[in-house]
Formats: structure tokens, sequence, C-alpha cells
């Protein structure tokens, strides 16, 4: 197992909330006790709105105030070095840093979607025995999906980008998804329709008859060959 410098066993205990897996590049800036300034390049790999985990091959010492930048945004933080992970090795791997003003949005999109992610599957878990109708829930655990997906989605994205890979080849990927989500929600309209809970009437049906009409003529030309 990883050690923690002894000064700072009880890091856990002081960690209020969650860490959520990210990877974010961020730049630290700091004066050690000799005057001399610093710079070091780092990646966040577990962040949560007080702090995070930082891998940096040269960290401060405990307690040094650092000036953090995100390179994806260019948003700026302060922040404190408040422990450090060592290998059983005792290199030092990762820095934990505490922001000295907590922070929602300073890690990024990626952060704040996996946070909402996280937040609403516990909405889920507490509203299911709340009487719902069940197509409410099923509704309602169809947007969670959707919105874990996407937000791997974009940590893939990062990742990807990080590694110099073609983050592109993420877009199939939201393509597939989206299609899959299309037939789910089309299905459930059928359903609607055949039990009249959707008539003429209802707003937005003659704007989604429309829409309809381009998706089956853009797919009728897309399986013209398919014709015998």
């Amino acid at each position: 197992m990883d050690e923690i410098t002894s000064n700072f066993q009880n890091i856990t205990e002081r960690r209020r909330g969650i860490r959520f897996p990210v990877v974010v590049p961020v730049e630290a800036k700091w004066v050690e006790s000799s005057g001399k300034s610093c710079k070091e390049q780092a990646q966040a790999r577990q962040v949560n709105v007080l702090g995070g985990l930082l891998e940096m091959k040269t960290y401060p010492a405990i307690g040094t105030q650092l000036e953090l930048t995100n390179l994806l945004s260019g948003d700026k933080a302060r922040a404190r070095a408040i422990a450090v992970r060592r290998s059983r090795e005792g290199q030092v791997r990762e820095v934990a840093v505490e922001l000295i003003v907590a922070s929602e949005s300073f890690w990024g999109l990626n952060f704040q979607l996996k946070k909402t992610s996280s937040e609403l599957v516990k909405l889920e878990q507490a509203i299911k025995s709340g009487g719902l109708d069940p197509r409410i829930l099923m509704e309602f655990r169809d947007a969670v999906d959707y919105v874990r997906k996407t937000a791997w989605a974009v940590q893939e994205w990062q990742e990807r980008e990080l590694q110099q890979h073609d983050p592109h080849t993420v877009l199939p990927l939201l393509t597939a998804e989206r299609i899959r989500r299309g037939i789910q929600l089309s299905n459930s309209i059928a359903g609607d329709l055949a039990s009249h809970e959707v008539t003429r009437e209802t707003p937005g049906i003659e704007d989604l008859f429309q829409a309809i009409g381009r998706i089956y003529q853009a797919l009728t030309d897309l399986f013209k060959d398919r014709k015998k």
C-alpha cells in the first residue's frame, strides 16, 4: 500500500468529499523557503471541489502555497500542498493539494460532468422507493445513463488529446449513443401514440412529425441500394 507522510496520516479524514478520476493538465507555481521560484507541469488524476491529487516530478514542501493553472481552460486557483503519497520505495508518486477557495469549476467540464453523474445516480437510488410512475423512473434512469456516457466521452476526448491521439475517434461512440437514445425515444412515443396519450393537440407534435419526416427521407436515401 502507498504510504502517506507521517505528518498527514489523517488526510483521508480531512478530505471532505469523494474524489473523481479525471485527467487535467495543470501548471503549478510556488516559492520555496529559500526564495527560489519554481514552476512545474503536473497532471491532476483525482479531484473534488476541495482539491485533488497531482502527479509531479518536482514537488513543493508540505504547507507551501501554490498557484495552479488549468492548462485546458486557463483558469487559475490558489492551493496548498498538504501531503505527498509515496511508493514502497519511498518515491513521491502524488502530491495532495487543497484549494484555498473550494471551486466547482476549476477542474473543468470533465469533473463537473463526473460529479453531476454521481449525484444523479445517488438521486436515482433515493427515489426508487418513492412511489413514482414507472415511466417517470425509467425516463430518469435513461437520462442518468446518458449523462454518465457523455462524461465518459469527455474524459476520453481529453485523455486522447493529452496522449496525442486523434480525439475525433470518440465521435462515432457519441453518434452510436444518440442513435440508441433516438430508438428508445421513438419506441416510447409510439407507445404514447398507441395509448392516445399523444394527440394532434400535444405541444410540439407537428414539429416532431416534420423532424421524423426528414429523418425518414435521409434514411431512405441511405438504404436505397437495398431496395429490390
